[in-house]
């Protein structure tokens, strides 16, 4: 929704009839993930792409078709073949499902303002379709901490859906079940990504420059003016001259916020990881042995930090994959990011120790 959001205002603004695309199930390979959008208006407006180009026409001129009815649809493309080569189909080898409604129609006019402004604030938040069976087209909001904007047609329907989409929230999982009689999406709207790393130090350049090839926006915060210079991090977004911890509280991290607290000094890493706690951010990771895990806790419980927040600390920082280099160290830890990010693993889970060559 994001990549569309920009044109669909321009062309309210304009009142113009808006009708929104989204791929909502799929088998085999797809150039487009589920939750892709296409939002299309008269005059081959188009916004945003279901599949990169194979079936954009056809969803085009269906859209049209949706906005004079007012009634949704619910596509499915598969593979021309010889006894069919009429039929607009995938070059990719799969099916996919699109749906396509109106931005004018009642679920969307029910969760579109809230929506819009979770966007604009960077919360995570899900939005529920039902795409076919009873219901067809209604909507709903979900939040994480359980808060819903809009309904499916029934309290029990509501309900369990709400359930489900929480945990797909969780492991921010786009995804298509069914429930009850209809079939529903739930498209998992997170924050785009960001990496904080606190320190400028010589591991936080490799990673830097990888987490960018992951689209992730990087900020990296040191005060320590002969560290943090654009000539050591010329890949970074943002490089902030400032104390870690009121740097931090600025940045606000939320749910796709990773921080990485790395400069191994204690002034600044432990004032960071209690504000860094204390946030949503769906990964926190500090550098150090487990030798000196106990005694990082103890500091950290005289800041205030309670026993809640500190099972969420993931020390030593990094997967164990026998990193010794900075650069391999930095794949550690992003491989751990990416881990947190989908909810694959609680940090209990798994044993994150890294050679005491690097976190002594």
């Amino acid at each position: 929704m994001r990549e569309v959001i920009a044109e669909i205002e321009v062309w309210k603004n304009e009142n113009r009839a808006v009708a929104i695309a989204t791929n909502v199930k799929k088998e085999g390979a797809s150039l487009r993930p589920l939750g892709a959008k296409m939002a299309v208006t008269e005059g081959e407006k188009i916004a945003g792409s279901v599949t990169g180009g194979c079936i954009e026409g056809a969803v085009y001129e269906e859209a049209m078709t949706v906005i004079r009815s007012g009634k949704p649809k619910l596509l499915h493309y598969g593979v021309t073949d010889a006894e069919t080569p009429w039929e607009v189909g995938l070059s990719c080898g799969g099916t996919l499902d699109v749906f396509i409604e109106t931005l004018d129609s009642p679920g969307w006019q029910a969760i579109y303002p809230r929506l819009k402004e979770c966007l604009e604030e960077n919360l995570l938040v899900a939005a529920v379709t039902v795409i076919a069976g009873r219901g067809l087209g209604s909507k709903m909001l979900v939040w994480l901490d359980g808060r819903t904007v809009g309904g499916l047609g029934s309290a029990e329907l509501d309900q369990e859906v709400a359930a489900w989409a929480h945990r797909q929230i969780q492991a921010k999982a786009t995804d298509w079940t069914h429930l009850a009689d209809s079939d529903v999406f739930v498209d998992v709207l997170p924050p785009p990504s960001r990496l904080i790393v606190i320190g400028a130090v010589h591991i936080a350049i490799p990673l830097v420059a990888l987490a960018k090839t992951l689209d992730f926006h990087t900020i990296v915060i040191d005060p320590r003016k002969a560290f943090a210079t654009r000539e050591r991090f010329p890949h970074v977004d943002e490089l902030i001259l400032e104390w870690p911890a009121d740097a931090l509280e600025k940045l606000r991290p939320d749910e796709s916020t990773c921080i990485a607290v790395i400069s191994h000094d204690e002034k600044f890493d432990n004032p960071a990881l209690k504000v860094a706690l204390a946030s949503p951010a769906c990964y926190v990771g500090v550098l150090g042995t487990r030798k000196k895990l106990p005694q990082r806790h103890d500091a950290l419980r005289a800041l205030g930090v309670p026993e809640e927040q500190l099972h969420r600390l993931r020390a030593p920082i990094g997967m164990n994959i026998g990193a010794v280099l900075p650069g391999e160290i930095a794949v550690s830890i992003l491989a751990e990011m990416v881990a947190a990010q989908h909810g694959i693993y609680r940090p209990q889970e798994i044993q994150t120790t890294q050679p005491e060559l690097f976190n002594s």
